[in-house]
Parts: structure tokens; sequence; C-alpha cells
């Protein structure tokens, strides 16, 4: 099936997690890393109804998510090479009828939507905002990077516009913003549920943050045991074995 895909140049096909999907990829413009992983797996989602991953990149989460539910799922990327490049993934995969990659702005999507027609949000969004000094990397990177075309306000004021009354957003960002990202959560009507640090060993500080928020849910957040990457070995810990090739099942 893969061999049905034109590849471009500097392009790779890779096997994700079980061998059962592939995944385009390319390290100039884009590669999954495992934070996308992790929220595929974190998430809460429906087994029916409409799921929407903001910045989808290369589609990564949308393809991970497609074998734990049988709902249908939607991807929003503004830079037209990783749209192509998801929507090449979905179809050397076989998942036209369930996945949808949209090529735009997040921005402006409730425009063609309109509001509160997604039962589940998904995003792993740019983690460093915009400062003086020049970003030292390449156009595509910088902007999968760093808030060029969307704030965090910018991410979180469109999640709540576009899912449901009781739908559920879900992030991965970076511990260091977490105070600002409750506040805008809550100053968006997304009241934060679940939240679960990621640590790459049991000593060191947390590099990820996983983030449940409920629209218009009540005050009530739990704080999930922290998941550990790698054992004293250097090893992966049970748990991330488990995640990235043991059981589909969700959490929902």
């Amino acid at each position: 099936m893969k061999n049905q895909v034109a590849i471009h140049e500097q392009e790779r096909v890779d096997d994700l997690l079980t061998h059962e999907l592939g995944i385009i990829q390319s390290e100039e413009v884009f590669s999954f890393s495992m934070d996308a992983v992790l929220l595929a797996r974190f998430a809460r989602v429906p087994n029916h109804g409409k799921i929407l991953d903001l910045c989808s990149g290369n589609g990564v989460i949308p393809l991970l998510l497609s074998t734990r539910t049988k709902a249908k799922i939607e991807g929003i990327e503004i830079q037209p090479r990783l749209a192509d490049m998801a929507r090449r993934s979905v179809e050397m995969n076989g998942l036209g009828d369930q996945i949808t990659i949209r090529e735009g702005d997040l921005r402006e999507l409730i425009k063609e939507t309109g509001h509160g027609v997604y039962d589940a949000i998904t995003v792993n969004p740019p983690y460093m905002p915009l400062t003086g000094g020049d970003v030292k990397i390449n156009a595509h990177q910088a902007i999968a990077r760093h808030e060029v075309h969307c704030t965090l306000e910018e991410v979180i004021s469109a999640s709540m516009r576009l899912v449901r009354p009781g739908g559920k957003v879900t992030m991965v960002h970076k511990p260091q913003r977490l105070g600002e990202i409750l506040t805008v959560f809550r100053q968006y009507r997304l009241e934060p549920k679940l939240i679960r640090f990621v640590h790459p060993r049991q000593e060191a500080e947390a590099n990820m943050v996983l983030i449940e928020a409920l629209r218009d849910g009540k005050p009530d957040m739990r704080v999930l045991p922290p998941l550990i990457v790698y054992d004293e070995q250097g090893e992966y810990c049970p748990e991330i074995m488990n995640i990235y090739y043991g059981s589909k099942e969700g959490r929902a």
C-alpha cells in the first residue's frame, strides 16, 4: 500500500507504532515526536461523533486516533506541504472515509463549520511564543514550534468556539506555561479536569504536561500519577511500552 503514494524528495514513509499504519515524514519539514503519541493516547475520545485535531502537522494524531474510535476525524494544518503530507498518509492507509485533512487557519475554521460542532478536540500547539530574537530553524519548523500563526490564547479561543458544550479539549504542552494555560482555559469557559505530567526519568523534572478541559464544566480537577518515560537502564518504562505497542483501547 505504501508504494501507491508518490513520495516527495527527502520524505520517507515510517511505520507508526504497531506497524499497522504508515506515515509520511520529512526531517526537513516535520517529524512527529513522543508528545503527539502521548496526546493521542491520553485524549478521551467518543466512539462516534466528530473529532477535530488542531495544528495537525503531518496528520499523526488523526491517524493514531483512528485506531481507537469510529468517529469522523478532521485535522487542520496551515502549512500546505504538511497538509499535503497528512492527506497522502490518510490515503496511503485507506482512511479517507474516516479522516479529512483541511489546509487552513484554525482561527478562521469556525466560518466554515459553525459553532460547537465537534465532540472532542485535540491540539499539540506551538510551544514557544515569538521573541525579538531570530528563530534559528527553517520556516516549516519555526511555524510548528513557535507561535507564528497562532498564539496559545487563539488556539484555546478557537477550541472553545468549535467544541460543543460538554465536549472535551485535550492539549499537550510545556509545564513552564501551565499557569498561563489554566488561566486562559478558564477565561474561555474550558474547565481543566485532568492533568498528567510526563517526566523523562523518575528523578527528572517534568518536560511535558497533558491537560483535558471540559467546555462549561464545573471546577473539579484531578492530577493523575506522573508518567515516567525511561527507567534506570534507559529503557522505556512498561506504560510507555504499552502506549507505543500495546492495547489500543481508549480511556473514554
